[in-house]
């Protein structure tokens, strides 16, 4: 579990039907993630210290279950991936159940990319964050955000997931006819 994101569902979160309402997960996800980095002294103070702004370059979410009114949300994040002048988080919320269980809400990943302040033009990580960001990347193979549909989980594939694909990439056919070719 990440740096101890805890919040607690209030009325403003919810809509008409005391469900929190879709859009309101991602600002969760994203204060969860920035926590996460500040608690490893990579966050945006450290960012703004080095005189380089992050901006939110790509978000993608899954949603699982609901929430609603007075439910306790907690978070697991980590940094997933550290390039030259962009990170991404993946986060996960969940909800804390009476029973001391957890129900995944939803899981996503957002990309932030380093920018120059003045130009709004995109500029390398400052390479003391690049590395406090690439000592914080847990190894992939051994841990995942919970066991959520979009990778595989217990309900298979989530529909829309792409895997490892761009938006917009062809998605090869399965099977290739070869005219003359046998079964």
């Amino acid at each position: 579990m990440s740096a101890g994101f805890r919040t607690r569902v209030e009325h403003v979160d919810t809509d008409a039907t005391g469900i929190v309402h879709f859009s309101r997960y991602t600002s969760l996800m994203e204060t969860a993630g920035t926590e996460h980095l500040e608690a490893h002294d990579a966050g945006l103070t450290a960012f703004s210290a080095a005189g380089v702004d992050l901006v939110a370059a790509d978000l993608r979410v899954t949603y699982l279950n609901s929430a609603v009114y007075r439910d306790v949300i907690v978070a697991d994040t980590r940094v997933d991936h550290v390039g030259a002048a962009w990170f991404a988080l993946a986060v996960g919320l969940l909800r804390e159940e009476e029973d001391g269980g957890r129900t995944p809400l939803v899981t996503g990943h957002l990309v932030f990319a380093a920018v120059d302040p003045a130009t709004r033009r995109a500029v390398p990580l400052p390479a003391p964050l690049r590395k406090t960001l690439r000592g914080i990347v847990p190894d992939a193979a051994h841990e995942r955000i919970g066991s959520t549909p979009d990778r595989g989980g217990p309900h298979g594939p989530a529909a829309g997931y792409l895997g490892d694909r761009r938006p917009g990439a062809r998605t090869p056919s399965p099977t290739v006819h070869r005219p003359g070719a046998g079964p």
